[in-house]
């Protein structure tokens, strides 16, 4: 074997040890990034719920779990970057964020969370949706309750996200997120006016009703 048969030899077996652990960091992501998301989807479904030590558990979960990927992809950027991890953290905003608002607790931060920011300000924007459906819900209940409060947090997260007009190779496609919120926060707003509309002549009714009983 000539010289430079052997050092491609060992470039190749180099290349090999690199692209071996590479290719196992990466199958490991995808499945623990997997894990991650079904652990907030359950987390988001418990908070609906209003059980909040089943949520705030499997958030925990998802934390230590998101925790491990990080810890395990220091030294593989690529796979860090690649996109699935960040589709993972941006759940993992979203469930931390759904169930914080529906608890009357402050939202946590990207830095608490230990995620970027991008996929955490679509997360958030993903939150608003969410808070649509727990508003209906106890609409259709007749139980408005913190609506007002949720519907102005829904505003607050709309007018956070149209203020940050960056490219969407820097926020990970925000300004089709922020479109998303706009019309979600346009059809809460009238479908909670006109709800509320029925709730208070409804009542109106019946009091009419009772007052004029025997």
């Amino acid at each position: 074997m000539s010289d430079l048969s052997g050092a491609l030899a060992g470039v190749g077996a180099e290349a090999r040890a690199a692209l071996d652990a590479t290719n196992a960091a990466r199958e490991r992501a995808l499945k623990d990034s997997r894990e991650l998301i079904r652990l907030c989807a359950n987390a988001i479904r418990a908070a609906h719920r209003g059980d909040t030590a089943t949520s705030s558990g499997l958030l925990g979960q998802a934390i230590a779990q998101h925790q491990q990927i990080q810890a395990y992809l220091a030294d593989h950027p690529a796979v860090y970057w690649a996109g699935y991890v960040q589709d993972a953290e941006k759940e993992l905003a979203e469930a931390a964020a759904v169930g914080a608002a529906l608890d009357g607790r402050p939202l946590p931060t990207p830095a608490q969370l230990g995620v970027g920011v991008a996929p955490y300000l679509n997360g958030l924007g993903e939150t608003v949706g969410e808070l649509r459906r727990f508003l209906l819900d106890r609409l259709r209940a007749g139980e408005p309750g913190r609506g007002e409060a949720l519907l102005e947090l829904m505003e607050e997260i709309y007018g956070l996200l149209i203020s940050l007009d960056y490219p969407d190779g820097l926020t990970g496609g925000l300004r089709r997120t922020t479109d998303a919120v706009r019309g979600i926060l346009e059809r809460t707003r009238g479908d909670w006016t006109a709800a509320l509309l029925q709730l208070r002549l409804a009542d109106a009714l019946q009091q009419r009703t009772d007052a004029a009983a025997p």
